[in-house]
């Protein structure tokens, strides 16, 4: 009877992380969820947002070319 009890635990000891895994791993299980939390965290795109986001990049470009003609220039009077 020992061996046989020993083998049930074995077979249940093995088997109980693959299935955890497996199923972890079922995309269908988990989408709605998933898509539902990408949403609330990155929500989609607004035009305000978008807005927002090109002036910044723009101010950064500005900003970097400034910084780079400034440099030119130093490095033209020495």
């Amino acid at each position: 009877m020992g061996v046989k009890i020993e083998v049930f635990r074995m077979m249940l000891y093995l088997s109980f992380p693959v299935t955890m895994f497996w199923v972890s791993n079922q995309a269908e299980y988990f989408e709605e969820y998933i898509v539902k939390r990408k949403r609330e965290i990155f929500p989609a795109d607004e035009k305000v947002h978008r807005k927002e986001l090109e002036d910044f990049k723009e101010r950064m470009r500005v900003r970097k070319e400034k910084r780079i003609m400034k440099r030119m220039s130093m490095e033209t009077e020495n």
